[in-house]
């Protein structure tokens, strides 16, 4: 396992709005970002929560049953992975020797999840993930995700995790990634919702990881303009709902903020991470290593991907779940 293939690694994360009118506009705008970020020296960069083509603020605003037309025009310009959009994403991450991490909805038939997708520096596709708890109103929208990439992965900057808005008050989905030794958390949640509440409690959030993990943390939240706001939510008196909650921010292991962190408009927050901070952090505090103490505290984690269907091996009596047999009759 390579766990430092850099000393420093300038990273950033993208607040920029989705294109709501148009199925590749969002993709445009996310190619566009990279090669920006490119000029700019990046090595990394993270984008919003369900970015392409855009996160489903209508199901925070409209009672489930105005919620139909929206929900199948998400499905219908929502991404299949692998697919076109990922072979864009892959040919920009490789032309810019960048790790590029994209929130999605994931279409895969007839259903929709929330999928965050890592491409290295070389352009594979190295994490595909989703959201193991779609949150409130977003299981109206997305399904469950599952343990298969619920862990690290090693790229061209280093090892890199990735969980989604408040995956990261599940705890043992965020033990899972320091046990497997992240050395980057790229975190991604919507923006532009709640309030300004959301922003205060996603700071608290991504520095206690930073601290409790020993790793960086790069967050990246999205924002809607006046006019995408008035759009989603004609009425004025609700429009407070899909206003504030941006917080795109960089932080150390020690916890503290690499550059100001962005609440308001579009842009990029960059920061070089100097990976020698992760070592100062742990020999303190190693939260799965001379800190934890695993003959007390353990985690148990399911990683094979959710399947409707297997097939049954020869001799091999069919089963209910792993452990409960069908009765006689109905064998």
């Amino acid at each position: 396992m390579a766990l430092r293939k850099k000393k420093t690694v300038r990273a950033a994360a993208a607040q920029i709005a989705p294109d709501l009118d148009s199925e590749g506009g969002t993709l445009a705008r996310v190619l566009e970002t990279v090669h920006e970020a490119a000029r700019r020296g990046v090595e990394l960069i993270v984008f919003p929560e369900t970015f392409v083509p855009y996160y489903p603020y209508f199901s925070f605003v409209q009672p489930p049953a105005r919620q139909g037309a929206d929900h199948l025009l998400l499905m219908q310009r929502a991404p299949t992975v692998p697919g076109p959009m990922t072979e864009a994403v892959a040919a920009a991450a490789r032309q810019a020797g960048m790790v590029v991490v994209l929130g999605v909805n994931e279409r895969d038939h007839g259903s929709l999840y929330n999928t965050q997708l890592v491409f290295d520096a070389d352009g594979r596709l190295v994490l595909k993930r989703r959201k193991i708890t779609p949150t409130y109103h977003e299981r109206m929208v997305w399904g469950q995700g599952d343990g298969s990439g619920l862990k690290a992965v090693d790229t061209a900057v280093g090892r890199v995790g990735a969980l989604a808005c408040w995956e990261h008050y599940n705890p043992l989905a965020r033990y899972a990634l320091m046990a497997d030794h992240e050395q980057i958390h790229c975190a991604q949640f919507p923006g532009s919702l709640v309030g300004p509440i959301f922003a205060e409690q996603m700071g608290v959030t991504i520095r206690h990881h930073a601290l409790e993990s020993g790793c960086f943390v790069i967050n990246a939240t999205g924002w809607l303009h006046d006019e995408q706001v008035r759009r989603l939510m004609p009425d004025e008196a609700l429009q407070g709902a899909l206003r504030g909650g941006c917080h795109s921010a960089i932080v150390s292991p020690e916890g503290k903020y690499l550059a100001e962190p962005l609440t308001e408009g579009e842009g990029l927050v960059v920061a070089d991470l100097d990976l020698a901070l992760i070592d100062k952090r742990k020999r303190m505090m190693d939260s799965v290593g001379h800190y934890a103490r695993p003959e007390l505290l353990s985690l148990a984690i399911r990683r094979d991907a959710a399947a409707t269907t297997r097939p049954l091996a020869a001799g091999e009596p069919a089963l209910l779940s792993d452990d409960i047999p069908l009765p006689p009759e109905a064998a």
